[in-house]
């Protein structure tokens, strides 16, 4: 074989490999996403429009366990090799790492217009222009019963203006007459206790705006946690399968009928309509009253740019489609999720479901907007709220199982919050 002929196989190697390159598309994109229920499903239909109206671009849709987005994913962020695009929850934990959009999107003031007060969750402390992504939900936090269990059992739900303790009460009820196993579920999450804590007084900041966690409000709060896992209204071995700030949801049991009441959140809604169906009637209550408000959390996922991707312009340009109105009203639509753009908000979005549970919850958790302490939404838009709620959960969780006492999780609360932030100021 003569060298001519070795050049010429060497070309049509590399023309090959270039008609491959342009064929998968020239610029390739990765976005990690996890999934509360069917949203993967919807996001990968959008994407294959987008890249069949762009034979230019690709975009890989990377599904992962939500636990990675917590866990994992900041860990690639600080070393540079995360994705272009994340669907995340942390919403300023992360902000270090996102992109501002403004240069590479159309229209910043529609951004502005229909995600502002959004945008602000996303910012870094006295950043008050970047636009780094948009909430693919709005969520809020509450609880969801059994409500067939009630009806078995004969037991009334508590109703409007209800406290935890009137609900503790009912369900133990309900429990020890059809001989369910959990009368009480929440999900181990920092951000899931907060609301309750804040309706039973909890301030998260001193008058100074510092972060200040543990005050007789959270105490109220988290001493009932304590007790219900003692007393059997919570299953100690849920909470106590996981350490540290490990979070955990009881989805699984509550669908299972193994739960009279579950502490989640509005996420769970398309999640419950596939899973549950008409089994039973699982249905949204509002959030629990405490002296101070009748108070979840307000939060949820937000899609954002990342400022290590090697392509803005195709990440603008990506975002755009995806944060349109038509795209979006689509998205929430079909995956039953709150909508995180007001025009949408104010306009209603036409929710593709038959399913009067799922309705019923959309409108309940949507109605409990008004009712959100503005405690709440001050500390979802704090940029270090993580620190707050994982030692909130850590140290509650190690003394749930006896590992310490209250008052010195308590006091490792506090020390955690300050070690802690101080590690961020010095970084």
């Amino acid at each position: 074989m003569n060298s001519r002929f070795l050049l010429t196989m060497s070309a049509g190697a590399i023309a090959l490999s270039a008609m491959s390159t342009a064929v998968s598309g020239q610029t390739e994109l990765r976005m990690t996403w996890y999934n509360d229920g069917i949203e993967g499903e919807v996001m990968r239909e959008i994407l294959d429009r987008y890249e069949a109206a762009n034979p230019d671009v690709s975009v890989t849709l990377d599904v992962v366990p939500y636990k990675a987005i917590l866990e994992s994913l900041p860990v690639q962020l600080a070393a540079g090799e995360g994705p272009d695009i994340a669907r995340v929850t942390d919403l300023g934990g992360l902000s270090e790492h996102y992109l501002d959009l403004t240069p590479h999107i159309a229209d910043p003031a529609y951004w502005e217009a229909n995600f502002g007060p959004f945008l602000r969750w996303l910012r870094q402390p006295g950043d008050d222009s970047a636009i780094s992504g948009f909430m693919t939900q709005l969520t809020v936090t509450g609880p969801y019963v059994n409500r067939t269990l009630f009806e078995q059992a004969g037991v009334d739900m508590p109703g409007d203006g209800a406290t935890w303790d009137d609900w503790a009460t009912a369900v133990n009820t309900v429990a020890d007459a059809l001989d369910i196993p959990i009368p009480m579920a929440w999900d181990r999450s920092g951000h899931r206790v907060s609301g309750p804590a804040i309706s039973m007084g909890a301030m998260m900041f001193d008058s100074e705006g510092n972060p200040a966690l543990v005050d007789d409000g959270l105490k109220s709060m988290t001493q009932r946690l304590h007790d219900w896992h003692q007393d059997g209204t919570m299953a100690k071995e849920l909470w106590g399968s996981v350490s540290g700030s490990s979070y955990l949801g009881a989805n699984e049991d509550f669908a299972n009928a193994q739960v009279v009441m579950y502490m989640s959140g509005s996420w769970q809604i398309p999640q419950f309509a596939s899973k549950i169906g008409d089994a039973f009637d699982w249905w949204a209550v509002p959030a629990p009253c405490g002296p101070a408000a009748c108070s979840g959390m307000p939060g949820g996922a937000a899609l954002v740019a990342m400022k290590d991707t090697e392509h803005p312009d195709a990440v603008g340009k990506l975002m755009d489609y995806l944060s349109s109105e038509k795209v979006l009203a689509e998205f929430y639509g079909r995956t039953l999720f709150i909508p995180g753009h007001l025009g949408l908000a104010a306009g209603g979005v036409d929710f593709d479901t038959d399913d009067p549970r799922a309705k019923h919850a959309l409108e309940t958790f949507a109605g409990a907007v008004p009712s959100i302490s503005p405690i709440a939404f001050a500390l979802q838009g704090y940029p270090s709220n993580r620190v707050m709620f994982n030692a909130l959960i850590s140290r509650l969780g190690e003394a749930i199982v006896g590992e310490i006492t209250l008052d010195e999780a308590y006091e490792r609360m506090t020390q955690d919050v300050e070690q802690q932030l101080a590690e961020k100021a010095r970084n």
